[in-house]
């Protein structure tokens, strides 16, 4: 006898259908660009069927900088996609009115096998238009590509590249999650749990797996020394004794070359506190190493000579800021007098 899925799966089942038709109408992804002549940001929103948002404005800064300007018409993933999530949605209906367990296992996989190339494909499309660059542009920098992140955020030139899943890709990524989740209590309600090979649960989880890491943060960003710019006060990063950074709850990352533009930035408000995840300096006596500035010691001294006349040091050991400040004759101080 066929095996029937659980009241349960079959609701979940229903509801991701519905759930995948109002994907087809709402943006999948968006892409937001951020500059000091665009203090109001700049959005491109990728729907299953086009592009939208402000795509006149950055085809014309892309032809500056060589790269192709962007059409939906030259996407074939625009003509496909509809019918691809539109299939998924009435598979969906279909499994819910036939009621077969297995149907419903090859449903899952075959969304996750999708949804990961998607990933792919989308990761291919935003190399190509990064690295792809016309000789012939008004703007040239060796070396530079400006190719966007796949998630997070990305600095290119004076632009910041927030890249995120919008409202219909949250959407898909939760039901995506919500029937993996459902076909492993329906697994262990067959009371085949043991009987399941290491291979098929990695079939099952790995795609999840892979986009939910994919979304975390990794941590401080490292600095490119002589290309990156300070985001308070827009001077290149040199100097590897006095790097710092913020990283937001959403995973932008912020950098600065002196003690003196964190502490201006963090006292502008232009982050909300419960915007900060995590502040990072770097260790003054270290090799580049990052440290929490809350678990850092401190040293204040004119003959520092930092790049923005911040003059202060941050240090991972006690000892090894004890031995700077009789060196410089500075005075130690702690993070909460700095960050008031």
């Amino acid at each position: 006898m066929k095996q029937k899925m659980s009241t349960i799966t079959r609701v979940i089942t229903l509801l991701a259908s519905i759930a995948m038709v109002a994907v087809l109408f709402l943006p999948i992804w968006r892409i937001e660009l951020s500059a000091p002549q665009y203090p109001e940001g700049l959005v491109l929103k990728i729907y299953a069927h086009a592009i939208g948002g402000d795509v006149d404005v950055v085809n014309g800064l892309n032809h500056y900088i060589g790269m192709r300007t962007l059409h939906t018409r030259d996407f074939v993933e625009f003509i496909v996609l509809p019918y691809i999530i539109g299939g998924f949605a009435a598979i969906g209906l279909l499994i819910f009115l036939v009621n077969r367990r297995g149907l419903f296992y090859g449903w899952v996989l075959l969304i996750l096998l999708i949804a990961s190339t998607s990933m792919i494909d989308f990761y291919r499309w935003e190399y190509n238009y990064g690295h792809n660059l016309d000789e012939s542009a008004p703007i040239r920098v060796p070396g530079m590509a400006y190719q966007p992140p796949l998630i997070g955020y990305k600095k290119l030139l004076n632009f910041g590249a927030y890249s995120v899943p919008d409202s219909g890709g949250w959407i898909f990524a939760g039901v995506g999650l919500l029937l993996v989740i459902a076909g492993i209590v329906e697994w262990r309600k067959q009371g085949r749990r043991k009987a399941v090979s290491s291979r098929t649960v990695m079939a099952i989880l790995l795609p999840g797996i892979l986009f939910i890491t994919s979304c975390t943060g990794g941590g401080p960003q490292p600095i490119r020394y002589g290309q990156d710019n300070c985001d308070f006060c827009k001077m290149g990063i040199a100097d590897k004794r006095f790097g710092a950074e913020i990283l937001t709850s959403k995973g932008k990352t912020y950098k600065f070359d002196d003690f003196h533009c964190l502490l201006g930035f963090l006292d502008s408000k232009a982050l909300a506190t419960k915007e900060i995840a995590e502040v990072y300096i770097i260790d003054f006596s270290g090799d580049g190493q990052w440290m929490k500035a809350d678990e850092g010691h401190f040293l204040k001294s004119e003959s520092l000579h930092s790049p923005m006349n911040g003059n202060i040091a941050a240090f991972k050991s006690a000892d090894s800021m004890k031995k700077y400040a009789i060196e410089l004759h500075g005075t130690p101080v702690t993070w909460k007098e700095l960050y008031k």
